[in-house]
């Protein structure tokens, strides 16, 4: 076994989860993720944990859904037993390492958003827990980033295996500026949008459920923003529900999506925003500071976290961002869009420009033109 496995599920277990002796854990593993459920496997039982793995695919999940619409059943909005499953698990691993990136694109999208809507309560449960999804570098995702089996996996280990802590330190700066900060303007190519974001607070998004992080890799500061208005253009490619969506242009008035279209893929972007009331607002305002990741690989889970990129996310605000007893925008939907801020861009917090061209203040020549 690559030892870059071994040391990708110390970093899961021991960075990210915090895993302790006696934590209830399940581990969610996806088809092709099995040589890295077996390395957790292992320092989960070095730790004392105790473990539970289930098996996810999203061939299995197809399989359900189309033959649960075909019998026009309605989907359980009370699973108890699942419910019950995470009422007393500690800390929920999702490995992904599916076969096939698009095996659910052929289910309808309104029996995929139906689905997601009986599921709220599921999510909630897991969200109660110390969640942290993670993927393991399989030849689907290689081929879907179009890149070697092996160049792939380098390039993955060089996304995941960071010195998380220093890059927390760096990332720390940004959340300072958008904790002190009233509006968030970004400015390039096809986007003038303004959000605002007092009275929020930006999780510094290092990895680790110490952070309020829960993806690995990560890289990213993220907060829930509010009252946005203007157009925004999402220039980078990525697959959407099994499909491919390009260059999505969204217009907001008020804090909601008024207009929207796209190169490719708009019937997507419409099903999105049809889910329901919260999917036409703004969710989540990202800006990847992950340096690691040094091109785009059709993955959110990577891709989001790629310096020179901010990516916004319709739907769902997590509660990380609020204050105390403050619900944020409500969605069964949470779905992220990336927009590249490398070149004729610039990011400014209540007037002061703190990005140019992907290049942050502490940088250098965030002033230049």
């Amino acid at each position: 076994m690559d030892d870059r496995i071994h040391e990708h599920a110390t970093v899961l277990v021991d960075w990210s989860a915090r895993v302790e002796a006696g934590d209830n854990v399940v581990l969610s593993v996806g088809p092709d993720a099995h040589e890295l459920a077996v390395a957790v496997a292992a320092r989960l039982g070095e730790r004392g944990a105790n473990l539970l793995a289930t098996y996810g695919s999203g061939e299995i999940t197809r399989a359900y859904l189309r033959a649960h619409d075909a019998q026009d059943h309605e989907f359980s909005e009370d699973p108890s037993h699942e419910r019950a499953l995470l009422e007393e698990t500690d800390v929920y691993l999702s490995l992904g390492g599916g076969r096939n990136t698009s095996a659910t694109a052929d289910v309808p999208g309104d029996v995929r958003s139906g689905y997601r809507r009986a599921r709220n309560e599921i999510r909630e449960a897991r969200y109660d827990t110390r969640w942290v999804s993670t993927a393991h570098p399989t030849r689907a995702l290689a081929q879907q980033a179009d890149m070697a089996y092996a160049e792939y996996q380098d390039f993955a280990y060089d996304a995941i295996l960071r010195d998380w802590e220093s890059l927390a330190d760096e990332m720390a700066r940004m959340k300072e500026l958008l904790d002190d900060g009233s509006e968030v303007r970004l400015v390039s190519a096809g986007t003038d949008l303004t959000m605002r974001i007092d009275g929020r607070t930006a999780v510094n998004s290092a990895a680790s459920v110490a952070y309020d992080s829960h993806n690995l890799p990560s890289g990213e500061v993220f907060t829930a923003p509010a009252g946005t208005e203007g157009e925004v253009t999402f220039d980078v490619p990525m697959t959407l529900r099994g499909e491919t969506v390009r260059n999505v242009r969204l217009e907001f008035a008020d804090g909601d999506v008024v207009d929207y279209d796209a190169d490719q893929g708009a019937s997507v972007i419409g099903d999105i925003l049809d889910a329901d009331d919260g999917a036409r607002r703004l969710g989540e305002l990202g800006i990847g500071m992950n340096r690691g990741i040094d091109r785009y690989t059709d993955n959110i889970l990577f891709d989001e976290k790629m310096g020179d990129t901010v990516h916004l996310a319709l739907g769902r605000a997590y509660d990380a961002c609020l204050p105390a007893g403050e619900s944020g925008n409500d969605s069964a939907v949470h779905v992220d869009m990336i927009t590249d801020v490398s070149e004729n861009s610039r990011l400014e917090i209540d007037g002061e420009v703190v990005q140019r061209n992907g290049r942050f203040r502490w940088e250098g020549e965030t002033d230049a033109e």
